[in-house]
């Protein structure tokens, strides 16, 4: 099975499953570290005609991180193309498991038996903490409605301000978002990189979380982790 991975937490799970299975991978798959692969360009702008030249059985996408027209250029080529969906945490299970057995996985890792039981409990009842969570900056950007991040924070007892927007990433003024007083600014340092030099000097006055975008975006084996990491530094900001 030669497999090209145009999704970074799909390669790291491919990686650490089916070692040997990937070829390819973007530029921006940086896990596990030291992944020798053909790098095929961005998530946003892959080297099609690269891809193509590695002969690959299979390519993985998911259908927010890719864009349509290449996967349709791929397909052109003669190449199948798994595109994933994921904007819960049971949909990354569900997901991770059809992605894996496609790339020739024979069993359940382990690691994603542990990821689920991380979450196995219900989301957290209760009053839960306000937050915003800017994904970019210039123009300021936030979580909206229905995505994987959101549904991350939901069950660790986070009630993102902007959940219900009609827009799953809607540019708001930062002014607005200072206005809305939230108990919380969520700061992932991806897409965006927020530093503690970079974001929370826009939020005077306000707690902030500055966290790992792999434990917030991700979905493969940093999911194991996730809960214990988020709440943590969730914890540590509202202090």
């Amino acid at each position: 099975m030669r497999v090209v991975s145009l999704v970074p937490s799909l390669t790291e799970a491919v990686a650490r499953t089916v070692p040997g299975a990937l070829v390819g991978a973007t530029d921006w798959c940086t896990h596990p570290a030291g992944l020798d692969v053909v790098r095929v360009g961005g998530t946003k702008n892959p080297d099609t005609g690269r891809i193509l030249s590695l002969a690959p059985d299979l390519v993985i996408a998911n259908e927010e991180e890719n864009r349509a027209p290449d996967l349709d250029a791929l397909r052109a080529g003669g190449v199948e193309v798994l595109v994933t969906e994921v904007r819960t945490v049971p949909q990354a299970f569900a997901e991770l498991d059809r992605t894996l057995i496609a790339c020739g996985a024979r069993s359940r890792p382990g690691w994603l038996d542990e990821a689920e039981a991380a979450w196995a409990g219900p989301p957290v009842a209760g009053r839960c903490a306000t937050a915003v969570v800017p994904v970019w900056r210039r123009p300021w950007m936030v979580l909206g409605r229905d995505t994987f991040a959101g549904d991350v924070l939901a069950r660790l007892g986070v009630d993102h301000l902007y959940a219900a927007h009609p827009e799953r990433y809607p540019k708001v003024p930062v002014d607005e978002l200072r206005a809305a007083r939230p108990d919380v600014v969520v700061l992932p340092d991806e897409p965006y990189r927020f530093t503690a030099d970079d974001g929370p000097d826009a939020f005077p006055g306000l707690s902030c979380a500055l966290v790992d975008g792999r434990y917030l975006t991700w979905y493969g084996p940093s999911l194991a982790e996730a809960p214990r990491a988020l709440a943590a530094a969730l914890r540590a900001a509202r202090r």
